[in-house]
Order: C-alpha cells, then sequence, then structure tokens
C-alpha cells in the first residue's frame, strides 16, 4: 500500500468530516441534506485525488448500506413502541407515574437521562436507549432537544463495555495481546471511562438548571458516578463483559434508597433556572392536564420491563444467546482496489447480521405485544377520544417519522465505508502520526478513536479500524501498547457523542427531525472535555 501520507492528501481526507460538521452545526443543515453533500464530497475526492474506481466506491456504498440495516433494525421497532405508547396515552401515565414516585424534578431527569439509559446501554446497544428514554423525557416535560442531548452524553461511559462486552470482544479479535497487557488494557480503559462517567453525570444535572442544579445535586452524582465508575474495575476483573453492565446495575438498584432521602425526595426549591424544561416541576402540560391517562403507570412501564427481560435473557443465558445467533444474514462482496494499493479483501458474508439475537428483535417483540395488549384493552381508543387533536394511525405515524430518520443513517454509514475503502481514513490516522511526538500522540490518541465513531457511528467499528494501527504506532513510538489502545477505546466511546447516525436516532423519536444541528451544538462541548481530559489520563499514564 502506498498511500501519498501528506500535508494535500491529510487534508482531504479530513475535508468530508469537517465538512459534515460545518453543514450540520455552522449552518444547521438537517441530517438528510448534510448527508448527502458528505456523500458527494467523499466521492469527488475519492475519484479525483485518491485513484478510487467507481467499482470500488460501488462495492463501499453497498457495504454501507448494509452497515445501516443494523441500526435501522433498531430505529423502526423504537419508533413504531414510541407510536403505540403515544397513542395509548402510555407517555403521560410514565409520566404521571415517575412524579408521584418522586418530586424532585432534577432526581427523576438523572434518574431516566443517566442511570437507565446507562444500564439500556449495558445490555442492549445499538442506539437503543437514546431511542427509548428520548421520548421519555419529552414526555416528563423535557424540550426535545435536551431531550436527545441528554441520553446521548451520559451514557458514553457505558459503551465500550457496553451491549455485554461486544466493543472489548471485537477489539481483542483485530489485536493480539498478551494476558498482561489484555488485563492493562481493561483496568486502564475502565479508568478512562471513569472520568467520562462522572462528566456526564455533573453535564445533565448542568444542562436542567445550571449552577443551581449543580449545587444541589453534586451529592447524588457523586455517588451515582462513583458506582458506575469505581464499578468497573472489580467487574472488568471478573470478566470485561459485564464491566458495563455489573456498575449500571447497581446504580439502577441505588436509584430506590437515595429517592428516600429527603434532599431528592422533595422539589429543589432553590434551582429557579431550568433552561431544559418546558413545563412547571409538576410536569403537568396544558394539552394533558385534562386527560386522565386509560392505564396504571405499572402498565405503562410494562414494554420496558418486557425489553430489559428479553435484551437480559437473551445475553445472559448462555444457551438462548446461542440458538438466536445461529441464523445470520448476509451477502458475499468482492475484493477492491485502489490505484495506491489500497486492497480489501473479498469476503464470502460480510458483516453477517443475526437479526433474532439483534436488540432490534427485542424492540420489535416488545413493539408488537404491547400494540395487541394496549388495542385489545381499548387504551388506544380511549385516549385517543379524550384528546381535541386526534393523532395519525400508528402504521402511518411510523412511515411519517421512520423514512426521514433512515434515510441520513444510510448515506452516513456509506460515507463511512466509502472513505474506509478509499485508503481516506487510513491516511488520517497515518499522517496523525507521522508527525506528532510521542506524547502529543499519546495526547491526540482518543481523538482517532473518536473520529472513526464520528464516521461510523459505532465505537466498536471505530475499534475495527483504528486498534491494530494505535498498536503499532505505540510500539514504533516506545508508548505503552495497553495505554493507547484503551485511549484508543475511550475515544471511541466519546465520539458517539457527536455520532451524526445517533443524533439523528434521538432526534427521530423525539420529533424533531431536521433539528440534529442543534443537538450537535449541545453535545459538541461536552466531548471536546472529555478528549481533553482522556488525552490528559492517557499521557499520565504512558509516563508514570
Amino acid at each position: 500500500m502506498q498511500l501519498p501520507v501528506d500535508l494535500f492528501h491529510w487534508v482531504l481526507s479530513a475535508l468530508p468530516i469537517a465538512a459534515l460538521a460545518f453543514f450540520m452545526i455552522q449552518l444547521r443543515w438537517g441530517a438528510q441534506q448534510a448527508g448527502a453533500m458528505g456523500v458527494i464530497v467523499v466521492t469527488g475526492i475519492a475519484l479525483l485525488f485518491f485513484r478510487a474506481p467507481l467499482e470500488t466506491l460501488g462495492v463501499a456504498g453497498a457495504k454501507g448500506v448494509w452497515d445501516a440495516v443494523s441500526i435501522l433494525f433498531v430505529i423502526w421497532p423504537a419508533l413504531l413502541l414510541f407510536h403505540v405508547m403515544k397513542r395509548a396515552g402510555g407517555y403521560e401515565s410514565m409520566r404521571r407515574g415517575i412524579t408521584a414516585m418522586s418530586r424532585n424534578e432534577l432526581f427523576i431527569i438523572v434518574a431516566l437521562g443517566w442511570v437507565f439509559t446507562s444500564f439500556l446501554q449495558a445490555v442492549d446497544g445499538f442506539g437503543t436507549p437514546i431511542a427509548i428514554v428520548a421520548p421519555l423525557l419529552v414526555a416528563f416535560g423535557v424540550k426535545p432537544i435536551y431531550a436527545v442531548a441528554i441520553p446521548i452524553i451520559a451514557h458514553i461511559w457505558a459503551k465500550f463495555f457496553g451491549t455485554l462486552g461486544v466493543g472489548w470482544l471485537a477489539t481483542l479479535q483485530v489485536v493480539q495481546l498478551d494476558e498482561s497487557t489484555i488485563l492493562a488494557t481493561a483496568l486502564e480503559s475502565s479508568l478512562m471511562l471513569s472520568f467520562q462517567a462522572l462528566m456526564g453525570g455533573f453535564t445533565v444535572v448542568w444542562m436542567y438548571g445550571r449552577w443551581e442544579a449543580v449545587k444541589h445535586g453534586w451529592p447524588l452524582v457523586l455517588i451515582i458516578g462513583g458506582i458506575q465508575a469505581l464499578g468497573q474495575f472489580p467487574a472488568v476483573l471478573v470478566d470485561p463483559a459485564l464491566g458495563a453492565f455489573l456498575p449500571a446495575t447497581a446504580a439502577l438498584i441505588a436509584l430506590f434508597p437515595l429517592s428516600r432521602w429527603r434532599r431528592y425526595a422533595e422539589p429543589a426549591e432553590s434551582i429557579v433556572r431550568r433552561p431544559a424544561m418546558s413545563v412547571s416541576h409538576t410536569g403537568l402540560s396544558a394539552d394533558t392536564a385534562r386527560s386522565v391517562p386509560p392505564m396504571s403507570t405499572l402498565t405503562a412501564f410494562f414494554p420496558y420491563i418486557l425489553l430489559s427481560a428479553i435484551a437480559t435473557a437473551t445475553s445472559l443465558i448462555g444457551p438462548v444467546a446461542d440458538v438466536l445467533g445461529r441464523f445470520t444474514v448476509g451477502f458475499p462482496f468482492p475484493g477492491t482496489a485502489t490505484g495506491f494499493g489500497v486492497v480489501t479483501e473479498a469476503q464470502d458474508t460480510y458483516s453477517a447480521l443475526a437479526p433474532l439475537a439483534h436488540p432490534g428483535a427485542g424492540l420489535l417483540v416488545t413493539a408488537v405485544v404491547t400494540w395487541v395488549l394496549f388495542v385489545r384493552r381499548g387504551y388506544e381508543r380511549t385516549w385517543q377520544a379524550g384528546l381535541a387533536v386526534k393523532d395519525r394511525s400508528t402504521l402511518v405515524s411510523l412511515l411519517i417519522t421512520a423514512i426521514p430518520a433512515s434515510v441520513p443513517i444510510v448515506t452516513f454509514l456509506v460515507m463511512a465505508s466509502m472513505m474506509n475503502h478509499a485508503g481516506q481514513t487510513q491516511t488520517l490516522a497515518l499522517g496523525l502520526s507521522a508527525v506528532a511526538p510521542a506524547a502529543v500522540y499519546a495526547f491526540l490518541a482518543n481523538g482517532i478513536g473518536a473520529v472513526g465513531a464520528f464516521a461510523t457511528s459505532s465505537s466498536t467499528s471505530s475499534n475495527v479500524l483504528f486498534s491494530d494501527l494505535q498498536v503499532n504506532v505505540a510500539q514504533i513510538k516506545g508508548l505503552p501498547v495497553s495505554t493507547i489502545l484503551a485511549a484508543q477505546s475511550a475515544g471511541g466511546a466519546l465520539g458517539n457523542a457527536i455520532a451524526p447516525a445517533n443524533i439523528v436516532m434521538g432526534a427521530s423519536t423525539a420529533g424533531i427531525n431536521g433539528k440534529e444541528g442543534i443537538i450537535m451544538r449541545k453535545t459538541l462541548p461536552w466531548t471536546a472535555a472529555a478528549f481533553a481530559v482522556t488525552g490528559a489520563v492517557t499521557v499520565a499514564l504512558a509516563y508514570l
């Protein structure tokens, strides 16, 4: 491979990502327009400057479409569940029930936006936490922009070891490490992710009510964040695949005694400004105050209890997971090459999807069972009769929201696949490693992981793309392999906070398609801060 790793080609490689960020953040384009333009930019650069034949780009584009199927398999069932719940008054019932559990609005935001989101990520990732929690926060009275930004930021710490360690397991498949390096990588990754957990918690509280909320909520953040952060270390010693599940479950359990603490059981009168909220602290809105939901709070929570049970059973019960994982779907793709010698081997079955073991299957079962239950009990008919304005039918609502959400996700993943097959992704990383001194590279290493996650909307994909490169560069520069690989993993996690496909997923379920750029404005400062902190921790570990 003779990739031209020079300034000109490095800038060209970075241009599609910079253009995508410019379109969405500065110009405030919707994800559909920005994604389409991003594909055009990548195609032009690949053809003109990276000697990528049309055949190579065609294969890469087809792979990107197939990669999108895995995400769309989450979005469509999640949106179906959202509309089933909405049309039957389920979210209003949940909101009232949550309000009754604690009169402290901040506590509820933390419980839903941070703790519950992290638990869902631990057992059932692939964007499920964002798709599920964003509409719950909206139902509770959170402004839709914040309802998406809060769970996106809050669950980042659980990305790498989440979904029962899928990112960790994928990383070990890419690089060959000895036992001591594996253990060191797991522990150092946990340390870096611990900072992200605490930063995420404080950011959620600050978003809710600025410094007044921080003053009121800091004990809650330290307790929950401490459970999440410190709990990772014994968990990864037991099994890294449980590195997020065990502390996330412990934090979820801790909510009950914390809700009995008077500080968080009663309203926080000291918090005057609440920029994240669109309704009063009672959580009642003018549109729904006149209508009483036709179901109990427990019934409204039934879909999420069922979803958690399905996700846990299909992930933790080995024989069940094995049976469900036997049926896979995939397609053969030919090998490709560019004029610069970037070769992608042919594959008989590319990125095989196990639909029965996929989180989307659990979501689909949950949505269908909930739909049947609510219709048979008359919840949908009763709730619709009490509203002044009737909703569209469930299927029409699904199509209206799911199609606009699907288009940009397909374009983003097509764009990422083209960049990878043309050699642009490799040029970005190689160029950075070529000019940065060892200490500087250590600081920037998590940025490579973040770029990979931004492009692919997956921390796992970022590690698959860059882990081997990071290990090689670490060895060349005399840096600890475990530290640099941990930085890659932590960076791959935090990059999801600005990954367009994740933002689109949240925007679609929160009902604000086209506002993705505004959401990214909310998550970008946290991402930049987390990058700097992770970089500083990496340097400290590398030179201790």
